[in-house]
């Protein structure tokens, strides 16, 4: 199950990607916002994200206007590794590389079309379980045990 959230910035976005996402067969939670009026991009970013945390969805996606508060936001929750992808590419590498678990995305900065492709490059790309990359990950994991502590 994919873990989806938006605030009012994101929203047409999050839908067509939810869309998108039903359209291949995935099952989607939605943990809002619901609509357009205004709200604030951290509950909807943090809930998807404890989702993902927690194990009940397997990878998130969150949308705001740029991308970037909403991924600072998921990023707040412990074991969340979430990245703000523009391009492919990075969708690409961050799933090879950073085991990235949650994909952020801005409604005003990344048209519908580029957007699912990122989504589907994102989702489809594997960790490559590389030694290397397996140990920085650990490393930022313990960082962010040891700032939880302090």
């Amino acid at each position: 199950m994919i873990a989806i959230g938006s605030d009012h910035g994101g929203y047409d976005l999050k839908m067509k990607i939810i869309a998108h996402l039903q359209e291949r067969g995935l099952e989607v939670k939605d943990f809002g916002c619901y609509d357009k009026s205004s709200c604030d991009y951290p509950d909807f970013g943090q809930a998807a994200a404890r989702a993902v945390a927690d194990g009940s969805c397997e990878k998130g996606i969150v949308v705001c206007t740029t991308g970037i508060g909403i991924s600072i936001a998921a990023n707040k929750v412990k074991g969340i590794r979430c990245a703000l992808c523009t391009n492919s590419y990075l969708a690409k590498m961050t799933r090879l590389h950073n085991d990235a678990n949650m994909l952020a995305l801005g409604e005003g900065n990344t048209g519908v079309n580029l957007a699912v492709e990122i989504v589907d490059t994102f989702l489809d790309t594997p960790f490559s379980g590389e030694e290397k990359h397996a140990r920085r990950i650990r490393k930022l994991e313990m960082a962010a045990e040891e700032t939880s502590k302090d």
